[in-house]
């Protein structure tokens, strides 16, 4: 167990307690813990390429741990009503369908590659930012206005774009098969 596989476990662990700090209203814990892991995934991967320690546990976990954190997010904040259902379901259905791929191609012995796409590290960062901005504004009493119109746009575009091209590079896979 590497330094940077056990900070990306703890990534894991803080996201049942963001996802309570958020039903409980605790803005600014939930805030302040989102920012942490954002930091903690930074940290995480900067020691890995720094002093070598890549693993390929590491390579599984810590996309996980982001998915985790995201997903509860946006599934928490919909649930509760400060974002819209269909903006989680988007988000949702998009890791549902790359998971689904991945399976489906394993099951039928012709893995996939799994390296990230250039419009899904778009859509991450956007996802990222956008729920920070979310739980900023609650954690600070601040007005949104058309930012939030415009984020969910724009998580909501990236997040189908990405999907779609994922989509596009696993038919393409499987037509070879």
């Amino acid at each position: 167990m590497t330094i940077p596989n056990l900070i990306t476990i703890l990534r894991l662990v803080l996201v049942p307690i963001v996802v309570v700090m958020i039903g409980q209203e605790r803005w600014q814990a939930a805030f302040g813990l989102f920012v942490v892991a954002g930091v903690s995934d930074a940290a995480d991967g900067i020691i890995a390429r720094r002093f070598d320690m890549r693993t390929e546990f590491g390579a599984y976990i810590d996309p996980l741990a982001d998915k985790a954190l995201l997903v509860s997010i946006y599934v928490t904040l919909a649930a509760i009503g400060i974002l819209p259902v269909w903006l989680a379901v988007t988000v949702v259905s998009r890791d549902l369908m790359i998971v689904a791929a991945i399976l489906v191609s394993r099951l039928m012995d012709h893995p996939v590659a799994i390296k990230p796409l250039f419009v899904s590290k778009l859509n991450t960062a956007a996802q990222i930012v956008f729920a920070a901005v979310i739980l900023g504004m609650r954690a600070f009493s601040l007005g949104g206005g058309h930012v939030l119109e415009w984020g969910m746009g724009l998580v909501a575009a990236l997040t189908v774009l990405s999907a779609a091209a994922y989509l596009a590079r696993w038919l393409r896979h499987m037509s070879e098969a």
